[in-house]
């Protein structure tokens, strides 16, 4: 766990400091020889000049989802992939939200980014399909959260 832990704290230090002094879970899951890393959260815990510099509002009524890709490299933290992916959100009144990741690569890292509208309280249901480059088969990944904007 503590290695695991250690990744993702890698991958968002590379991220150009998002988050600030926020907090923030550590989420993954394993498909094979991969780790996706993934969270969701309030675009108002963006700095603003990293918010600028991803043409992303900083609001309260808005989030920001991101995802990260590994494949599995003994002896190290693994190496970060480039993938297609694509997805949705949908709430608990079943209200459609296509979602337009954008790839940011930042050094060595690379990972998946976009925003969109909530209101309080909302709960969405997260669906993503990523396949690696050079993978055949997507991965479906899917997470709920629920989000608070007072």
């Amino acid at each position: 766990m503590l290695r695991k832990r250690s990744v993702f704290i890698i991958i968002f230090s590379l991220l150009g400091g998002f988050l600030g002094t926020a907090v923030w879970a550590e989420q993954s899951k394993t498909f094979g020889d991969y780790v996706v890393h993934y969270n969701a959260f309030n675009t108002e815990l963006l700095q603003p000049e990293i918010a600028r510099r991803y043409g992303i509002k900083r609001s309260k009524n808005r989030v920001m989802y991101n995802i990260t890709i590994l494949k599995k490299v003994l002896q190290t933290t693994g190496q970060p992939v480039t993938a297609k992916v694509t997805g949705h959100a949908s709430n608990l009144n079943d209200q459609f939200k296509q979602l337009h990741p954008r790839k940011i690569v930042e050094g060595s890292a690379i990972y998946y980014i976009g925003d969109l509208r909530v209101t309080n309280k909302e709960t969405l249901d997260f669906e993503f399909q990523i396949t690696p480059e050079g993978e055949k088969k997507p991965f479906h990944l899917k997470f709920r959260q629920q989000f608070f904007t007072k």
